[in-house]
């Protein structure tokens, strides 16, 4: 962030006699004294310098539509690099569509959690993933997809991208690096015919809502062998910032729905992409265009979390195992899809290797179907029947009758979305508390 700042001083003061402040470190600085700052010691800071702002310790909220121009040459410099006839965007605040002092703030401190270049903030999750993939999707191109999906992402990719004459392939989260060779060569093959390319490898790891796990490392690689050029981004909502860094396992893009651990307060709406410079900018440009940045005040609440994000996801993560402990020998649970307790080598392996933590969200198995899932879910008290995660509260849904509603009967059964499948969020309520309000509402199962 940057502007010219200037003291609101009577013309009673001798500015001759304010003291001059002691040297701080600059906004961009990340390490002290040869050590890497982490990003819990970062998010209290970087980006901002409280001298610009008449030295407000946080950063204010800049509701304003426009900025005002140093010169008109500086405005043209600015137009120049948004439009594209300069490479390295606009180099200033230029219109609240483009950017803003907040967004800038949040974007650069997203990208630090992910090892990432650059960042992109937008006003939801969906937002995010939408104008992701129509940046690197043409007519007659194919995209390739991991699944289970969101159901609102898959749903993007076959009934709206479709339209334009994009299709799609698909694979099984735990596809070995073998049965990935034979996909990408498949979609390889129908683009050619097609007359288009492979446009994109998209992925979610976990997957929602069963948690299955998606080998990066070897997407990445087979994608190396067949492909020239397509990106690999991936939905990083159900461990992401802090239990999975996919960028480091080859992952040229990660996205997240900030309103999920990030925002983490069940308080707002927002979604994020990072990844190198040269990812990120088709997508700016489609975003410049198209809005859909995120708003002034949401960026400030996300800037508010991220100073907690460690914190409230350590603690949620401790509570599920805890929870995780006591539902996996319940005689009226079925199953627990929890990557603490995997069952699947092949899972194990890519969990060993991808993940640092095994996250607060996962789904429960109730012996029975949907009625027996309805009465567990009617009976809880702590937790609250919504359909989002990764809050401060516990959160518990029927993915089969809610936020996958839409998936057609014989893929759900595929992608093993059974009625009897419930998914928690476990929050940061007191572990103890929320094993008692488990154990009383499955009683009623």
């Amino acid at each position: 962030m940057s502007r010219k700042g200037n003291l609101h001083m009577t013309d009673a003061v001798d500015a001759t006699n304010i003291p001059t402040p002691r040297r701080k470190p600059k906004p961009g600085i990340k390490s002290i004294g040869g050590r890497a700052l982490k990003p819990s010691t970062l998010m209290m800071g970087h980006g901002y310098d409280p001298v610009l702002s008449e030295g407000s310790l946080k950063a204010p909220i800049f509701l304003t539509s426009t900025f005002a121009f140093e010169s008109a040459a500086a405005g043209k410099r600015h137009f120049e690099g948004i439009t594209g006839l300069r490479e390295g965007g606009a180099e200033g605040l230029v219109y609240s569509r483009f950017n803003g002092p907040n967004q800038e703030i949040l974007e650069g401190r997203l990208a630090i959690w992910d090892g990432a270049e650059d960042a992109l903030a937008f006003s939801s999750g969906m937002t995010a993933i939408c104008i992701l993939l129509m940046a690197y999707a043409s007519q007659n191109d194919v995209i390739v997809h991991s699944g289970p999906l969101y159901a609102a992402s898959e749903g993007f990719v076959a009934k709206v991208l479709s339209r334009f004459g994009v299709t799609y392939i698909d694979f099984p989260a735990g596809a070995t690096r073998a049965e990935l060779d034979t996909v990408l060569a498949k979609a390889k093959a129908q683009a050619e015919a097609q007359g288009g390319k492979v446009a994109m490898i998209y992925l979610e790891s976990p997957a929602n809502p069963t948690n299955a796990l998606v080998d990066i490392e070897a997407v990445a690689a087979a994608r190396d062998h067949a492909l020239t050029g397509t990106p690999i981004a991936i939905d990083n909502t159900f461990l992401g910032p802090l239990w999975q860094r996919p960028l480091d396992h080859g992952a040229d893009i990660v996205a997240y729905s900030l309103t999920k651990y990030v925002g983490g307060h069940s308080d707002l709406v927002a979604g994020s992409l990072a990844g190198a410079k040269r990812w990120m900018d088709p997508v700016r440009a489609l975003r410049n265009t198209m809005g859909g940045i995120v708003d002034p005040n949401t960026a400030w609440m996300l800037m508010r979390s991220l100073e907690t994000v460690e914190l409230r996801m350590q603690r949620a993560g401790e509570n599920a195992a805890k929870v995780c402990d006591f539902l996996k020998s319940h005689p009226k649970v079925e199953g627990l899809g929890y990557l603490g307790l995997i069952n699947d080598a092949r899972q194990q392996d890519i969990y060993d290797r991808h993940c640092l933590g095994a996250g607060s969200t996962f789904s429960v198995f109730i012996k029975g179907g949907e009625a027996e899932s309805f009465a567990f879910l009617d009976h809880l008290t702590i937790a609250k029947l919504a359909v989002s995660l990764g809050g401060t509260e516990t959160l518990a849904s029927h993915p089969a009758s809610m936020t996958h509603l839409s998936v057609p009967p014989a893929r759900k059964a595929m992608l093993g979305i059974t009625d009897n499948l419930v998914r928690i969020s476990v929050g940061i309520e007191d572990a103890d508390d929320l094993i008692a309000d488990f154990a009383q509402a499955l009683e009623y199962v």
